[in-house]
């Protein structure tokens, strides 16, 4: 018994560097994936968890018809004279309310993640390092773009005519999803600094609801005190709203549109830098 238990580990015992190093590298190392293919799989990856779990868009859906649905036939008489007339000025800022509201579920993603200890893995990759936040923006694009039909295709079986056409309507949502984009770095920021997604959802409301509701997105800012004017007017929710407004009805010329851009290349140079620098330190 000993004696065949020493010979099999003589037999076992030499191994040398070069014949380890040729089982573990068969051939050659794949090229590192550049930036936009790793952001691209990350994207993609958080597609799939779409298409695992369907019941996420349920916020891209349901809640969008609820909203245009409620404020259309409850304010419409009241604000405008009918709801056909409220409408036209309605819906496309309801389309921002719903997908500007739907960002800060990036920021309770990213938190999921950490909890599970992914991002402990994604850390250790050959990869660009911001792919994976840009990854998952990428994939809520998608629930913005779904939001957005779902809006434009319940606004047009209930009366809204954009005189824009297809273009302005492709313009306006553009515009839209650009904005989505640069607003849900705020999200990834606090996903990373708070501690559980209750947390990151109670604060992303905090932000939100005054954003959204303090805008021109319900009424003119003309009808509003002076005081509150001076919020509204300066508000980026409001020049998002206006934009897609405007473009939606054929004005191409509105300024509101060169706000929007600004705040989203703003919005991107603030919050950008320190998300990473708190993924690189988390």
């Amino acid at each position: 018994m000993s004696t065949a238990t020493t010979t099999e580990a003589q037999e076992l015992a030499p191994v040398s560097a070069d014949s380890l190093a040729a089982l573990l590298v068969s051939g050659d190392r794949p090229r590192r994936p550049g930036a936009l293919a790793a952001s691209l799989t990350f994207g993609w990856r958080a597609v799939l968890k779409i298409k695992h779990v369907p019941e996420q868009l349920f916020d891209v859906t349901a809640f969008p018809i609820m909203m245009v649905l409620m404020y259309t036939y409850l304010f419409g008489g009241a604000l405008a004279g009918s709801p056909d007339q409220y409408i036209q000025y309605l819906l496309p800022g309801i389309l921002v309310m719903s997908v500007v509201m739907i960002t800060m579920y990036t920021g309770i993603s990213v938190n999921t993640d950490i909890e599970k200890g992914v991002f402990d893995r994604f850390r250790t990759l050959p990869i660009w390092r911001p792919a994976v936040m840009v990854g998952y923006l990428l994939g809520d694009a998608l629930r913005y773009t779904i939001a957005s039909a779902v809006m434009l295709a319940v606004g047009l079986i209930m009366g809204f005519r954009p005189g824009g056409g297809v273009l302005g309507v492709l313009a306006g949502v553009a515009v839209l999803l650009v904005f989505a984009f640069a607003f849900s770095w705020i999200w990834t920021m606090f996903g990373l600094l708070l501690r559980t997604e209750k947390s990151v959802m109670g604060v992303s409301m905090m932000v939100i609801f005054p954003l959204t509701f303090l805008s021109d997105i319900f009424v003119e800012p003309t009808t509003m005190p002076g005081w509150l004017q001076a919020f509204v007017n300066n508000n980026p929710v409001t020049h998002v709203a206006s934009a897609v407004r405007g473009l939606m009805a054929g004005d191409w010329s509105d300024g509101a549109v060169l706000w929007s851009l600004g705040w989203a290349a703003a919005l991107i140079a603030v919050f950008g830098p320190v998300t990473m620098r708190l993924y690189n330190r988390k």
